[in-house]
């Protein structure tokens, strides 16, 4: 009964950064885009979101600065057990979801028969370690991702791992330690953007640890940014902040610099980003787009990519022209935005609500 009760105590939201939400919903399109024009424009210099992956960096950095805010004060009460079961209610069941559809998608894609080449064995180990969260790089055809039925899974398997940290040994940290460890970790992004000539790793087997520089870099600078309360008061609205973040997927892709814009990016202006966001006020005319925006950021993140198969499949095989991907892309990306929002409201939303009410033990208490 007292366990019930101090859970139920820590388990009061904050209020939330608006705009920051509202942007986090932007960049969660700006993927979709991305992954999209990936596919049909292989040369990075030709496609005019080349830098639409760095989405996922900037995720982290938002991460690291909402976490350090919503549990910074509560933690060391709360305990790790409990932080655990809010930090899986919150994210775990699109885990689930985007397996199931990741599921869906490898068994019944009409341009390709994943299934007759792993059968039932392989295919029931490449689902069980996607719900999980288990690395597993095995499927070829799909080049190895870390998580084969929905590839966006690996940061999320990175944001695990940083929430657990945090949990354990970073919410203690000091400032000053906090400081150095930023400092090693930008190191180690501009030593990946060097070596690689690029941020875009961390999806596959053999980029692995390149996830661990983005995470390691991103989150502790969130948690900086909070803790040191570089929050920038400014008169940017909605709009002028998206407009800002937008600034940093369009970048034209510039292959003998391109090892140092995107450090840059990731180390500077993603940071300037949030502290701005966090320092903006949310007009009122703004609000219920910003509010979508906010909400259907993650699903539409953990639900697109098992469609993506299908549309790769679908170019290879039929071999689409120009003018019928100039309707094709817009139409899949509307679609998938409707259908992240569907999740949020009738799965997403509904199914935490009703884990958190049991967590809280309303009824015992």
């Amino acid at each position: 009964m007292r366990e019930k009760n101090l859970e139920s105590k820590f388990l009061k939201s904050k209020p939330h950064f608006e705009i920051l939400d509202g942007l986090r919903g932007l960049a969660a399109i700006v993927v979709v885009i991305f992954h999209f024009m990936e596919i049909v424009i292989t040369d990075f210099s030709k496609n005019f979101i080349s830098h639409g992956f760095l989405a996922v960096d900037f995720f982290f950095c938002l991460s690291g600065f909402v976490i350090t805010y919503a549990y910074d004060t509560r933690i060391a009460s709360m305990g790790l057990k409990t932080f655990i079961k809010l930090r899986l209610i919150r994210l775990q069941p699109l885990v689930i979801v985007g397996s199931i559809l990741g599921l869906l998608t490898f068994l019944f894609d009409p341009y390709s028969n994943l299934y007759a080449i792993y059968g039932f064995k392989e295919t029931a180990l490449i689902s069980i370690t996607s719900l999980l969260l288990i690395p597993y790089p095995v499927v070829s055809e799909r080049y190895f991702n870390l998580f084969n039925l929905n590839a966006p899974s690996w940061s999320l398997f990175w944001e695990y791992v940083a929430n657990l940290v945090y949990a354990t040994v970073l919410f203690k940290a000091s400032r000053k330690i906090l400081t150095l460890l930023v400092l090693i970790a930008a190191t180690g992004i501009f030593y990946v953007g060097w070596s690689s000539g690029n941020l875009v790793g961390g999806w596959s087997g053999s980029t692995f640890f390149d996830g661990l520089a983005r995470i390691s870099f991103s989150f502790l600078m969130g948690m900086l940014l909070f803790r040191s309360n570089w929050i920038i008061k400014n008169k940017l609205s909605l709009l002028g902040m998206s407009a800002l973040l937008l600034m940093a997927f369009l970048t034209p892709y510039n292959e003998n610099w391109n090892w140092l814009i995107e450090p840059i990016i990731v180390v500077f202006y993603f940071p300037l980003i949030v502290s701005l966001g966090a320092g903006a006020s949310l007009a009122s005319k703004h609000y219920k787009i910003n509010k979508i925006s906010g909400d259907i950021s993650y699903p539409l993140y953990m639900t697109h990519y098992p469609f993506m198969w299908i549309f790769a499949n679908y170019v290879i095989v039929e071999k689409p022209s120009t003018s019928d991907l100039m309707w094709v892309i817009p139409i899949s990306v509307i679609l998938l935005i409707s259908f992240s929002y569907l999740i949020f409201k009738f799965l997403d939303f509904p199914l935490r609500s009703y884990l958190t009410d049991k967590l809280k033990g309303r009824s015992r208490i």
